[in-house]
């Protein structure tokens, strides 16, 4: 483990942007970004796309490591290079900003007011390829939308179960148990997510670290508790669904919770603007959510 990345994460100001949309959400990114299906024929050429999106991101001036702690990146975009060097090794050695890699294969169907991961039977080849190519840290979602202890307690445990195997292979998991911000009961499910949280961190071995990605809380300063947790390196939020302003304006409320944006960190950009126009968008969007991030 690259233990300067590991001093940025936990104490550095900033955020982590998320721009690991995979597979089945690609062409919806795509689309947001002002290119439509019909300019594009087959994956190849959606991930080429793409990948001049996520690069004209990186490589703007306002993508920068004063803003940016991380960069969450999607496995295709960790195997493409941006100027000779793999995506991962530009982030760190050209901007200074700290890669991780989303790695798990989605979700397999809502049982019990949740969705917990698929299979994922090729981790350890990822996982070396991964080190390999300069990551530092790991992601995966599961998404809850009920209150349901055993079915968030199976959430939880899975998780815990694949961030130690990650953890084994020299990288750092962020665990990322979703709250969907339409569920009915959204703060009894993340009061329950919290203790299940909490009982799984008491149960690790002294030397292990973990990240943890939560829905902004309804309840302000929630995770407060999480943060201050000995195996925890940083405690991140993901907008999940909400605008921007309403994203940042919840999380400014959160001392010590930092943003990990993707749909809101994209807002406003399309592939039609001038880079001028472009880089303008994304640093008002990059300094708004770093402000929400450092309250």
């Amino acid at each position: 483990m690259n233990e300067k990345q590991l001093e940025r994460i936990r104490n550095g100001q900033g955020f982590i942007a998320a721009l690991d949309q995979s597979g089945g959400s690609t062409p919806k990114a795509l689309q947001q970004y002002g290119i439509e299906p019909s300019r594009y024929s087959g994956d190849e050429e959606m991930f080429a796309m793409v990948h001049a999106m996520r690069t004209r991101i990186i490589k703007s001036p306002a993508f920068n490591a004063e803003y940016i702690l991380g960069a969450i990146l999607f496995e295709n975009t960790m195997d493409r290079k941006i100027d000779g060097l793999f995506t991962a090794e530009y982030l760190w050695e050209k901007k200074g900003i700290v890669p991780f890699l989303k790695v798990d294969k989605g979700l397999a169907d809502k049982d019990g007011g949740v969705q917990l991961l698929k299979p994922m039977p090729d981790l350890d080849d990822l996982l070396r390829r991964a080190v390999a190519r300069g990551v530092f840290g790991t992601k995966m979602r599961s998404v809850i939308y009920e209150a349901n202890s055993d079915s968030i307690r199976k959430v939880v445990q899975q998780q815990f179960e694949i961030g130690k195997q990650i953890w084994a292979a020299g990288l750092v998991p962020i665990i990322e148990p979703e709250v969907d911000i339409h569920s009915a009961d959204k703060s009894e499910s993340e009061r329950i997510l919290k203790e299940e949280i909490l009982g799984q961190l008491s149960a690790l071995a002294p030397d292990v670290t973990v990240m943890l990605k939560l829905s902004i809380p309804s309840e302000d300063n929630l995770y407060r508790e999480l943060m201050d947790e000995p195996h925890v390196a940083r405690v991140v939020a993901l907008s999940g669904g909400y605008e921007r302003e309403e994203a940042n304006e919840r999380l400014a409320r959160n001392h010590g919770l930092i943003a990990s944006f993707s749909r809101a960190l994209a807002e406003g950009l399309y592939d039609q603007q001038s880079d001028e126009q472009f880089n303008e968008v994304l640093a008002d969007t990059i300094q708004s959510i770093y402000k929400a991030s450092i309250t």
